[in-house]
């Protein structure tokens, strides 16, 4: 028993640092995406083959993606790891590494950002309340510019084109895939990891760094359709709806438009959770999906963030409509037809319909093999347990803070009001929970590195952001 329980907490120990470095990596590209959209927007518009060709606007496309972005990037980087101190550094030091190399360096400053502000960090923490009075803004920015140069020369001589290296690697390695008509087959790692939260750090920390390279040198790629696929989603919901049962069935209409409209992939992991053998059906449509795309020589101009039909046709280039829909339609028809016909092979009596809510063993065995770990977040969440009287403000975590935690918050911030319960309602990152947070909400594979985040606040675990009746409880309780 106790070897068994070691090989658990070892197990989710293992996932949540999986999941702490996937988040480190989407969270230096997640808020930049705006800019990503921006570059590709021009990009389908301005360039030769686009729009509307202008050669002076389209002078735009080089100096964004080769010295805006890879900034952006390495500031954000610093300032997770070490604050306005840290962005500096990070910044300072990712222009080394874009001047030592001759790609967009979306990697390099990915490694040198946070490096260059840990760096920074170490030695602030050593010379912590050693200094002065009267010195601390020299030697604040004195050793800022002096690690930040010898930082900076070092990314130029070293890291640059050591990285250049590793980028040529990974494009050969994708060409190699393509040229061989294997692309597809990448979705059979893809699918399964996306249902373990790790969608974010797939798509924006490892496919958008090598598409975006690629849709510089040809106007498209579809390395971005890889991961953001609707397609194979939309079929399990749609299975859902017209042959599932109890509460997976009716939510599922629902469900439809958040994923296929709003883009937010995560609103159909709990229904796969729910009945594991559906992530065949996922698979089958992100690999037939993919092989339509490439078949047709489908590619976006950028990364469609959220994963919306709607940002793929924003992001489409001209002439590339029929094959970017002939890819979600294949996609979403294939992962319906194995998705319902694996539904309909489920025997069960009537006591053990399918639910939503308890499909809460399958997400726990599926989604975080650490039963210790689960063990000891929910003593933890029972200790914490607020009254009406000090409870001010709720906060929803996901991984990125953007998709499923708004869409939760608006769900219980519109249940509150209509109690006439004042109370205020957000949402935000796990590894960015506020410290003024009285009652944090995450989905039961993110609890334990919300409790990590704030250990203080009371945490609710759940399975569906859009439906759980924690809510109703939630709401009876605070009224």
């Amino acid at each position: 028993m106790a070897t068994t329980a070691t090989k658990q907490t070892s197990s989710g120990g293992g996932r949540v640092k999986v999941q702490q470095f996937g988040r480190m990596l989407s969270g230096m590209v997640m808020p930049n995406i705006g800019a990503f959209i921006a570059w590709g927007l021009i990009t389908a518009l301005f360039i030769p083959t686009g729009w509307y060709p202008n050669e002076s606007l389209a002078a735009l496309v080089g100096p964004i993606i080769n010295y805006l972005l890879p900034l952006l990037i390495g500031y954000t980087g610093g300032q997770m790891v070490h604050g306005k101190r840290g962005a500096v550094i990070g910044a300072l030091v990712t222009m080394g590494v874009i001047v030592g190399s001759t790609i967009p360096m979306f990697l390099g400053a990915m490694i040198v950002g946070p490096l260059a502000a840990w760096v920074l960090k170490q030695f602030d923490r050593a010379v912590d309340g050693k200094i002065r009075a009267g010195f601390e803004m020299l030697v604040n920015n004195f050793s800022l510019g002096i690690i930040g140069g010898a930082l900076t020369l070092g990314a130029l001589k070293g890291v640059g084109p050591l990285v250049q290296g590793l980028t040529n690697i990974l494009s050969n390695g994708v060409e190699f895939l393509v040229n061989h008509n294997l692309l597809p087959l990448i979705n059979i790692i893809i699918e399964p990891a996306k249902v373990l939260f790790l969608n974010n750090a797939i798509n924006h920390g490892i496919l958008t760094p090598i598409a975006t390279e690629e849709s510089l040198r040809i106007g498209k790629s579809v390395l971005y359709m890889l991961e953001s696929n609707p397609g194979p989603g939309l079929g399990i919901l749609l299975a859902y709806w017209l042959v599932g049962k109890g509460s997976a069935k009716s939510s599922a209409p629902g469900a439809v438009i958040i994923h296929f409209l709003g883009g937010i992939h995560e609103i159909y992991f709990p229904y796969i959770l729910m009945n594991p053998r559906l992530i065949l059906a996922v698979i089958g449509g992100g690999v037939s999906g993919t092989f339509t795309f490439q078949l047709l020589g489908a590619g976006l101009t950028a990364s469609p963030s959220p994963g919306s039909i709607f940002a793929y046709f924003a992001m489409t280039p001209k002439g590339g409509y029929l094959p970017m829909l002939a890819g979600v339609i294949v996609a979403t028809i294939v992962s319906f037809l194995l998705a319902a016909l694996l539904l309909k092979s489920v025997k069960k009596n009537d006591d053990e319909e399918m639910d939503l809510e308890d499909a809460a063993a399958k997400m726990k065995d599926m989604k975080s093999a650490g039963t210790a770990a689960q063990t000891a977040a929910t003593t933890a969440v029972a200790s914490n347990v607020r009254s009406k009287a000090n409870v001010n403000k709720i906060v929803f975590a996901c991984d990125a803070g953007m998709g499923s935690s708004a869409m939760g918050a608006s769900v219980l911030r519109k249940k509150l009001q209509n109690a006439g319960v004042n109370i205020t309602v957000t949402n935000s990152a796990v590894s960015e929970i506020p410290a003024d947070a009285d009652i944090v909400v995450t989905q039961k594979t993110l609890t334990d590195r919300a409790i990590a985040s704030n250990p203080k606040a009371e945490h609710i675990s759940i399975d569906n952001f859009l439906k759980s009746p924690k809510y109703d409880e939630l709401v009876e309780r605070l009224k």
